[in-house]
């Protein structure tokens, strides 16, 4: 039986003043800092095999706040941004390369995931891609009629005053707001492109009864009845269904649906055992990895034996299978513009 925990417990834990502090103490010489959720031991259960406990783990909310928290000097041994960060990682200098002479299935991850020179180049290997997955609209099935989610207007439908969420992300945000108005690449958005996703944006904030932080506070206000449609990551979905809630996940509207991938950063002068981190590492990377990353997140696996043992999974036709619709990549852009959204984000939700 798959096990998860409570939304609501989920709720309780996320929502402490100690969001980013370790949440417990395990092994103490291997401090993880992740996104809430990938604590799961079934994502990386043969760390818990070889040493016999689980890494420390301190948690973020957003690529953004992970972001500033190691920049302003918080210590840790990993993180696991998504791609579009790696860039203002290395540039910042927060991070080192990766031997990958010690990553057990290093080639067998799937070249996609690494075709960029932000992620490896001359000097190594930058970013370990672990995990992918989509970010589409998630909605009450009982509530919201599939004709209503069958393009991305229903996020300024008046029909649904109230009745929205949007994740508190720049980046799936924009990804977002450039489908809405039919850009499906941010790698060379002009101004104008820019302008038409913006305003797009603030009628879609009028909607919004909260922009959720993490699945599991999506997962509560869903649950709780407040909102009927959301702009979800697959976490939710595949959660909601384990309570046997009336969710759906329409990857395919209209305008189409986007897809990021993550990994992991290994951070420079992390206070714990460099060995550990490697172990760590190769844990998340074997193919035996993929059922506990599908079950817990519902996401997909970054090696391709991995996604060979689970590719047949209903969860993963639906979540992760192929659409016929544009798909708006959140790979790395620039980071002039990825500050441009960021700032302009802010402004929206303020309402400005």
């Amino acid at each position: 039986m798959t096990h998860l925990r409570p939304t609501a417990m989920l709720l309780a834990l996320l929502t402490t003043p100690a969001l980013t502090a370790p949440a417990f103490a395990a092994d103490g010489e291997l401090t993880v800092f992740d996104w809430s959720g990938f604590e799961d031991p079934r994502i990386f259960q043969k760390y818990v095999d070889q040493h016999g406990a689980e890494p420390t783990f301190a948690f973020y909310g957003d690529d953004d706040e992970a972001y500033q928290k190691l920049a302003s000097g918080f210590k840790a041994d990993v993180a696991h941004p998504c791609s579009q960060m790696v860039s203002k990682y290395r540039d910042a200098g927060l991070i080192e390369p990766w031997d990958t002479a010690r990553i057990t299935n290093f080639a067998d991850i799937d070249p996609q995931f690494l075709d960029s020179p932000i992620f490896k180049d001359d000097s190594g290997v930058w970013y370990i891609p672990t995990d992918w997955g989509a970010t589409a609209i998630a909605y009450n099935t009982e509530n919201v009629p599939a004709e209503d989610v069958a393009n991305l207007q229903v996020f300024v439908n008046p029909a649904y005053q109230g009745r929205t969420s949007l994740p508190d992300s720049a980046d799936d945000v924009w990804a977002l707001g450039y489908l809405a108005t039919g850009t499906t690449d941010w790698t060379n958005v002009t101004d104008e492109q820019f302008n038409a996703a913006a305003d797009w944006l603030r009628k879609a904030h009028q909607n919004v009864q909260a922009y959720w932080t993490d699945p599991a506070s999506l997962n509560q206000m869903m649950a709780q009845g407040g909102v009927d449609v959301a702009w979800s990551w697959n976490d939710s979905p595949t959660q909601l269904a384990v309570e046997n809630f009336p969710v759906g996940f329409q990857r395919a509207p209209a305008e189409g649906s986007s897809t990021f991938f993550c990994g992991f950063v290994n951070l420079k002068d992390g206070p714990g055992n460099e060995d550990k981190a490697y172990d760590f590492i190769n844990a998340w990377l074997d193919p035996s990895a993929a059922q506990g990353v599908l079950d817990v997140v519902g996401y997909g696996h970054t090696t391709m034996a991995g996604m060979e043992l689970v590719k047949d999974d209903p969860r993963v036709v639906a979540g992760l299978g192929p659409v016929d619709v544009p798909l708006l990549a959140q790979t790395p852009n620039d980071p002039a513009q990825r500050e441009r959204q960021l700032a302009e984000f802010e402004k929206i939700k303020a309402g400005f």
